[in-house]
């Protein structure tokens, strides 16, 4: 797996005033662990950015400070959705030596036979599997082959997931993945048929509806 590093430095400024630092095109971050004393940091918003656009929940990231290498995850990326960019990073530093928990992305490829011969819908029950295992140990993600669901009704569940032997699953065994369902019901288009099999004008309802509610205010 290919080392993944963020330059940083150790960070003074703090409360309001880091908004100064977000205007000189840098990123205001926090790196906090087990055995590990939380150190405010700031980095390069353009490299973090790269970085941090690719990097998973399970992605170890090895976060540089004054020429100390520090392992970590990434564990909350805020964003300003007006700016499309990062705006704070909370990473957790990591032993090498301890297993951490943490939970791994899931990525559905391929196309079910059900969806192509019965018009089947793809309902994905989970995002994310929670594991166990030292940081060297952690799958970037676990890929989920459909390509096997063949019917209605077939799904694939935690317990089918292919994990390696070093990697404990923490999320229920019996917790649903993928799941293959009938296609919903067409909405009817046309009037209504009551038990009589008189015709029920939907305009109708409407405006009684409306009505009700004018009375209400």
């Amino acid at each position: 797996m290919e080392k993944i590093v963020i330059e940083a430095v150790k960070r003074e400024i703090k409360g309001k005033k880091v908004s100064t630092l977000r205007r000189e095109g840098k990123l205001p971050g926090v790196i906090y662990g087990h055995h590990f004393e939380t150190e405010s940091i700031v980095m390069d918003l353009k490299s973090a950015t790269k970085i941090l656009n690719t990097a998973t929940s399970s992605s170890i990231v090895t976060i540089v400070i004054d020429g100390k290498e520090h392992a970590a995850l990434v564990r909350e990326k805020q964003r300003d959705y007006i700016r499309n960019q990062y705006i704070h990073v909370d990473f957790q530093a990591v032993s090498q030596t301890e297993k951490i928990r943490t939970k791994v992305g899931i990525v559905v490829t391929g196309v079910a036979p059900a969806v192509k011969d019965f018009n089947g819908v793809v309902v994905e029950g989970l995002d994310s599997i929670e594991v166990e295992a030292l940081p060297k140990d952690l799958p970037e993600r676990f890929t989920i082959d459909i390509s096997g669901l063949a019917n209605i009704g077939d799904a694939i569940h935690v317990s089918d997931v292919s994990v390696p032997a070093t990697v404990t699953v923490l999320t229920p065994a019996e917790e649903m993945v993928v799941l293959i369902t009938a296609p919903a019901s067409e909405e009817v288009e046309q009037a209504s048929v009551t038990a009589e099999g008189e015709a029920v004008e939907p305009e109708v309802i409407e405006k009684g509806k409306k009505e009700e509610e004018g009375e209400e205010a």
